[in-house]
């Protein structure tokens, strides 16, 4: 993969990793969309592979950079717990819920990797899920908006923890948004959208962790890494780190203005779009 390939990926990438429009369902179209043009956007080998989860972790890393505060004080609230075997406070409670939340997203998600996989040839399908994602942000937002303020909670329940973790699991069919998902799902189950988000990006530190560290070790042949492009990975990186990064940072703030009801209406434009292109233009 050539150094403009794997920045375009990682621009993707640190974009739609976090705002609710789907990273892995703008990468399928993105990867059609350039073979029109006679080219091969990836070459679908091992570079490709690695390429991927060294994006994402860079999109990991933004948002253990913007959220360093809240990682220390929930680590320092859960080593004090453990120390006075007391874990009332929900700080101290935060990383239990992560993990149960990741388990149940692996519980959803393994048995759907098979057909995820099939997905990304499939960039005609993809069109559909995308509407389906502009439906969770659309429903979520409207149900929401009905909803007193004093309705909304800022703090996550185990119950909360569960369901968010299972919509992340479902969420690895491309096209299907994590962020918007879980945000979405944390928003129907009381939460307030700014608390919803932050929680959303914390899971996803798990997930993405987890899968850069067993996904090597399981599919990758260290043979074949040799062939990479490392000149283009490593700016790769830091492209997604500091897309990733300033993405957060601003969606935070826009999350807490606004509603994501213009994601929706995205959502359902692209995916008309792919829908009618490549369903009877191609």
């Amino acid at each position: 993969m050539t150094v403009i390939q794997v920045v375009i990926l990682a621009i993707i990438q640190g974009l739609t990793e976090f705002l609710p429009v789907s990273s892995s369902g703008h990468l399928v179209l993105a990867s059609a969309l350039y073979q029109i043009i006679g080219q091969d956007f990836s070459f679908g080998g091992e570079d490709e592979v690695f390429t991927d989860i060294v994006l994402h972790v860079g999109t990991l890393i933004a948002v253990l950079i913007f959220f360093r505060a809240e990682i220390i004080s929930v680590c320092k609230a859960f080593i004090n717990a453990i120390k006075t075997k007391d874990f009332s406070s929900f700080e101290a409670k935060l990383p239990i819920y992560l993990v149960i939340g990741t388990f149940f997203t692996v519980l959803v998600a393994f048995p759907l990797h098979e057909y995820c996989e099939d997905l990304v040839a499939s960039p005609k399908i993809i069109g559909y899920f995308l509407l389906i994602t502009g439906a969770i942000l659309f429903i979520s937002e409207k149900i929401s908006s009905k909803k007193e303020k004093k309705e909304q909670n800022d703090k996550i329940s185990l119950k909360q923890a569960i369901l968010i973790g299972i919509a992340q699991g479902v969420a690895a069919i491309p096209g299907i948004s994590r962020s918007g998902t879980t945000i979405a799902t944390g928003m129907l189950s009381g939460l307030d959208r700014v608390t919803a988000a932050k929680y959303s990006f914390l899971l996803s530190i798990f997930i993405i962790s987890g899968a850069s560290i067993c996904y090597p070790i399981l599919k990758l042949d260290a043979d074949e890494l040799t062939m990479i492009n490392w000149t283009a990975v490593i700016v790769g990186f830091f492209t997604s780190i500091a897309v990733g990064y300033i993405c957060v940072k601003y969606f935070m703030h826009f999350l807490g203005k606004y509603s994501m009801k213009c994601f929706a209406y995205y959502c359902w434009f692209i995916g008309i779009c792919a829908i009618i292109y490549f369903n009877f233009v191609m």
